[in-house]
């Protein structure tokens, strides 16, 4: 995947959706932040924050943040709706070799008994139901990559739906996309999220197929190209 980038400096995030950068020429200007997590370690000010530019005259917020540089030269996709996109092309490109038999490929389909919608539906050669659901990690404490950056009940949920679909005799994936260059393992965050780290370690032990991806940047003239490429190791303890 390849995006158009400008580079500009970070002033301040603030509610959740946005953040005040400094562009190149001095001016002072607010742009939109997807990502509704905690941002630790990514959103540092001073940070270069790189962005994409929309030409939908009906937004308010033209800018997105996409990525941001750090002052250790780490380069992390801030952007978490670049997860699912990401793990899509990975997913036609025969990319993720624990996937690659599917004949069919859906998004957000609904499912589970507290209707919620898995990022990915697959139907395989055989005739087996698959359900992937993405998260993308960007918490790097040490030299160790965590999962979630803050308390998720959401992803609590999202672990008991995939729980269920094992116990109904269908195969459950949970896929970690590693979209911090820093970063070349993942975690659960305890001391974070003790019942994500709980329950994580509960899918395993249940069936639960649980990897990690992790995205390959290269930049040239402003463009940058992202792509999941290598695996990485998952602890699965919750110790």
């Amino acid at each position: 995947m390849k995006i158009s980038l400008n580079p500009a400096t970070l002033i301040k995030r603030y509610k959740r959706f946005l953040a005040d950068i400094t562009l190149a020429n001095g001016e002072e200007t607010t742009i939109h932040c997807a990502n509704t997590g905690a941002m630790t370690g990514c959103a540092e000010v001073d940070d270069t924050v790189w962005y994409s530019t929309s030409n939908n005259p009906k937004r308010k917020y033209p800018f997105s943040w996409e990525f941001t540089e750090t002052k250790n030269e780490h380069f992390i996709c801030v952007n978490t709706q670049r997860a699912n996109q990401l793990t899509e092309e990975a997913l036609n490109n025969q990319v993720i070799t624990q996937i690659t038999d599917f004949k069919q490929l859906k998004r957000e389909v609904k499912y589970g008994e507290e209707n919620s919608k898995v990022d990915f539906f697959m139907l395989d050669k055989n005739g087996v139901n698959t359900f992937l659901e993405v998260k993308s990690v960007t918490l790097l404490e040490g030299d160790q990559g965590y999962f979630p950056d803050t308390v998720t009940t959401r992803g609590q949920k999202h672990l008991k739906e995939l729980i269920e679909q094992v116990e109904q005799g269908h195969r459950a994936i949970l896929l970690f996309t590693v979209l911090h260059s820093g970063i070349n393992s993942v975690k659960a965050a305890l001391h974070l999220d003790k019942k994500y780290a709980e329950l994580l370690e509960i899918a395993h032990n249940k069936g639960v197929e649980i990897i990690a991806y992790k995205a390959s940047y290269t930049m040239e003239n402003k463009v940058v190209d992202i792509e999941l490429k290598q695996e990485v190791p998952v602890v699965i303890t919750a110790s």
